[in-house]
């Protein structure tokens, strides 16, 4: 009768834990260098897709501020006074834009003059 040291159940054990462990190395060593390129891969793809990026940053810019806007005239709307005297300075300017530029065909003219010229310096046309 030979007696073993070890049984065959501790080899078993202590070379599926060294194989775990090597596993585990590689993958930590396969983690780490794709970590240590992540700066290069995202300046890379914002090169590449730079345009797009920027198009959809404005996108979600322009909706964050539209949210924020809202909420801004939900709470001026809250306030009890506000809100009518609001509505009130509304009308009356309404009132004099159509009784300045609306109601006699030269002052038309006038507005339809002054909307072309703002439209010339957005366009850049002169």
């Amino acid at each position: 009768m030979s007696t073993d040291i070890n049984p065959p159940e501790e080899n078993v054990t202590t070379q599926s834990t060294t194989d775990t462990a090597e596993q585990a190395k590689e993958i930590l060593a396969k983690i780490a260098s794709v970590l240590g390129d992540a700066p290069k891969y995202v300046v890379e793809t914002f090169n590449e897709y730079k345009r797009p990026l920027t198009v959809i940053g404005l996108v979600f810019g322009g909706l964050i501020a539209i949210k924020v806007m809202f909420a801004i005239l939900a709470a001026i709307n809250d306030i009890p006074v506000l809100a009518p005297t609001m509505e009130l300075i509304g009308l009356i300017y309404t009132g004099w834009f159509i009784y300045r530029y609306l109601l006699k065909a030269n002052n038309r003219s006038e507005l339809l003059g002054s909307l072309g010229s703002v439209k010339d310096q957005i366009t850049g046309n002169k």
